[in-house]
């Protein structure tokens, strides 16, 4: 399961994150982007997540995922469209050459800090 590995790059790159000034902030939430081409399954990765920040510097941190579909443009007439099933033309010209525009993605978008005394947050690191 290559979630595994996945998960602890994403929890030393959130920890890594953190500007120094606000190394005594709480990590809540990391947001992340993954693409439907991606191979990762969002649920292994959540539960990976779980048992390997558990123990880390962003322990109680929620995965947060939103899944990118898979789009494409057709090189020859410019079309864009979201691809559903196995794409190897473009729909409006019949052209084969197209390439993907989105849905291999796989990165950390945010990282939410915890609120201050005052209940405001105390930053997001994008």
């Amino acid at each position: 399961m290559h979630e595994m590995g996945i998960a602890m790059q994403i929890v030393e790159i959130a920890a890594a994150s953190i500007p120094e000034h606000l190394k005594n902030s709480r990590v809540q939430g990391v947001h992340l982007k993954i693409g439907k081409l991606s191979s990762v399954v969002p649920d292994s990765l959540r539960f990976c997540f779980d048992i390997v920040s558990k123990d880390s510097a962003i322990a109680g941190a929620v995965l947060y995922i939103e899944e990118i579909p898979v789009t494409a443009r057709c090189k020859s007439c410019d079309n864009h469209w979201t691809i559903d099933g196995p794409a190897f033309s473009c729909p409006r010209c019949g052209s084969g050459t197209i390439e993907l525009t989105s849905g291999q993605e796989l990165d950390i978008s945010s990282i939410e800090l915890e609120e201050d005394a005052n209940g405001e947050q105390e930053s997001e690191i994008a």
